[in-house]
């Protein structure tokens, strides 16, 4: 059989209630949503267990950044300062991101998956027909996994490489070689400006690579432009070289390693290692959408239930087929995508027994988050904490907005945390409603402010209310009270 002995808690004739392909930190999270909904289901996965974001992304790529921004904390303060001796231990930096990435073993993911009651099929998972999965191991065959209610795709996303002459051949990394890398090159160029691009650039500058970024469209687009500014500005203070506008048109390596990197304006960049962070496709290839009259390697369309649409916008069959996180396009975020999966698997119990959920568009079986109030930071040096719009997008939007910035570094807590600390903040106000639809903050260690302006923006909370949301003296959440007053209305 294709199934895990130690993890095969189901049925033996392989039918379940619900049948999810991927067990990313998505899969796992509405296989373990149905379980406690008191349904059966059965996870398919052909890695490793826990999938992108344990192995290859969000906890081995911040454990890497983790130790250059506590350096360069303590060499923000005196006394401090004097402690620190020598350089950043790269292999000891290499061997915490080993133990967060768990060496690339998933036998605690798949502990785990035992104990809340999951069945774990080892293999390719394949819609075959309605309601049915079949999963395909070359080495145990071919099982047939039938689903009483649904079937989850939660297959995530993969890394774009685009075709340029050369590429295929010149063995570029991808995200996850960066995020696995045994050693930091000397040199590393980067093709991309995004967040996967400017997290590595701060990660392999502080392990001491020659970082030079070629940005086509921009550091961080789609964020605030001051937030892309600074990232560059620091990133280049400290050794990188950012290119904007910069286009690669050939790439070749030679006999020796050495990437060659042609620029659409002739200019000539060389490399011992070629990093390209340019976007994400959808891991739908082989996954069987062509059973279903859908397109193979597409981004699968979802309502706010996550039912998979067809080409009309009508529910897959009689609304059986869903899909979570990055493989739907609506967030390529993993908090994003495990938010998505509770509200499928909430759906999905309350479907099977038979409660009304289609009516209840702000209830807790929608994904209605995705759109206005997504939470995202940028672990770069600063970091960038943003949620909900930018300035640009709302006025798009339509929404008459007031951008209201203050200096982080002005701020009381600011000083203390910091010498010579810098960083800004802005808050997009919706006039007509008196409430925060964007929050953006750039600076030292303001990843954990954030989520004090993500409760602001979901929640919809009037400006005059936040007036009475007194923050604590002296912490840099007093930058709230400051944007309240440069905002200028006092409270009730």
């Amino acid at each position: 059989m294709a199934t895990n002995a130690d993890t095969d808690t189901g049925s033996s004739t392989g039918v379940f209630d619900v049948v999810v392909i991927g067990a990313g930190p998505v899969g796992e999270n509405v296989a373990d949503r149905v379980v406690q909904g008191g349904l059966s289901v059965a996870i398919v996965e052909q890695e490793l267990v826990g999938g992108e974001c344990s192995y290859w992304a969000c906890m081995p790529t911040k454990a890497l950044l983790r130790s250059t921004a506590a350096l360069r904390a303590a060499r923000s303060l005196p006394g401090a300062r004097e402690a620190v001796t020598g350089d950043l231990d790269a292999a000891a930096v290499l061997q915490r991101r080993d133990d967060f990435a768990s060496h690339w073993k998933d036998d605690g993911q798949v502990s785990w998956l035992k104990q809340a009651g999951i069945s774990l099929y080892r293999g390719q998972g394949r819609i075959s027909a309605h309601r049915t999965v079949e999963v395909i191991d070359d080495d145990a065959g071919t099982v047939t996994l039938t689903a009483r209610h649904a079937v989850v795709i939660a297959t995530g996303t993969s890394a774009l490489v685009p075709d340029l002459p050369g590429m295929a051949q010149a063995m570029p990394w991808t995200s996850r070689d960066a995020a696995a890398a045994r050693r930091p090159p000397g040199r590393l160029a980067i093709i991309g400006g995004g967040v996967v691009a400017m997290e590595m650039a701060t990660a392999f500058t502080g392990l001491g690579s020659a970082v030079t970024v070629l940005a086509r469209d921009g550091v961080l687009p789609t964020a605030e432009p001051f937030a892309g500014e600074r990232v560059s500005e620091a990133l280049q203070k400290a050794g990188a070289s950012i290119r904007l506008g910069a286009e690669a048109d050939t790439v070749h390596r030679d006999d020796a390693g050495t990437v060659h990197i042609t620029l659409t304006d002739g200019e000539r960049i060389e490399a011992d290692e070629l990093l390209v962070a340019v976007g994400r496709r959808p891991n739908t290839h082989g996954v069987g959408l062509d059973r279903i009259g859908l397109t193979p390697g597409a981004w699968l369309t979802v309502d706010d239930t996550l039912r998979v649409l067809d080409a009309t916008g009508a529910p897959v069959g009689d609304g059986w087929l869903y899909a979570a996180g990055d493989v739907n396009r609506r967030v390529l975020l993993t908090h994003q995508g495990k938010y998505q999966a509770r509200a499928v698997g909430d759906t999905i119990v309350a479907r099977a027994r038979g409660t009304q959920v289609d009516n209840r568009p702000w209830g807790r079986h929608a994904a209605t988050a995705d759109e206005r109030a997504v939470p995202q930071v940028v672990f770069t040096e600063p970091e960038v904490a943003s949620v909900g719009l930018t300035a640009a997008v709302a006025a798009e939007a339509g929404i008459r907005a007031r951008v209201v910035d203050h200096d982080l570094g002005a701020v009381a807590g600011a000083a203390l945390h910091a010498d010579g600390y810098e960083g800004q903040a802005r808050m997009v106000v919706d006039e007509d409603r008196e409430v925060i639809v964007g929050f953006t903050l750039v600076g030292p260690d303001v990843a954990e402010l954030l989520h004090a302006a993500t409760i602001a923006v979901a929640a919809e909370v009037p400006i005059d209310r936040l007036w009475h949301a007194v923050p604590a003296f002296p912490t840099l959440s007093e930058v709230w009270l400051r944007l309240l007053e440069t905002y200028g209305r006092g409270g009730d």
